[in-house]
């Protein structure tokens, strides 16, 4: 199972053998540990949960839940399994540790983070709408417009407004493993990966 959770560091960029530069952003990648392993039997789907970091002040639900590892994990997260292969968890156990030898480079992976958050936007910046004119009496400059105030006398879910922007889960397919450091539990990814610095990224692998 190719799977880490991993904290984003940054990004920089790397120069290829045929001199292109790419962009590739850095996260790293503390040692996780497998936390509980969930088959179709006990809990009806296939699942392995992982635990990332140390964390202080659990309470005791957390506690109990990873007490079989072990570890008292900061941040758990839970990689579903398709159930085709049944030897898919056959080398997990609870309390096994995943490092970033799980990756190799060109590996094609998908990413997962919380976007940055900008707060409340209007429809130009959320949405991309043209400012209204300046000139010749207009008036309405960075107003949404109609909303449709007649028929069905209604607003229709998910209408384009102002509204909260970003803070939400963004899932970046088709990436691939630039930089494996194990020394220094540091992989890259090429391109940009969401969220801020210091944020929580799942990085999953991809079958090819």
């Amino acid at each position: 199972m190719k799977a880490l959770i991993t904290r984003k560091i940054g990004m920089t960029s790397t120069i290829e053998q045929d001199g292109t530069v790419k962009a590739v952003t850095l996260l790293s990648a503390t040692p996780c540990v497998v936390t509980q392993i969930k088959n179709n039997d006990n809990d009806g789907y296939k699942a392995v949960q992982i635990g990332f970091e140390t964390g202080k002040r659990l309470n005791k639900p957390q506690t109990g839940h990873s007490k079989s590892a072990k570890v008292m994990p900061k941040i758990i997260r839970e990689i579903r399994l398709d159930g085709t292969d049944p030897q898919e968890t056959q080398d997990l156990a609870v309390g096994k540790e995943i490092n970033a030898e799980v990756f190799s480079i060109g590996d094609p992976v998908k990413v997962t983070a919380t976007s940055k958050g900008k707060g409340w936007a209007g429809t130009i910046k959320r949405h991309n709408f043209h400012r209204g004119s300046k000139t010749h009496g207009g008036c309405s400059y960075r107003r949404p417009g109609s909303i449709g105030s007649m028929y069905p006398q209604k607003i229709f879910k998910g209408k384009k407004m102002a509204g909260q922007m970003g803070h939400e889960t963004v899932t970046t397919r088709n990436l691939k493993i630039a930089i494996v450091d194990t020394d220094n539990n540091v992989i890259g990814v090429t391109g940009a990966v969401p969220g801020p610095r210091k944020g929580i990224v799942l990085v999953q692998g991809l079958t090819v």
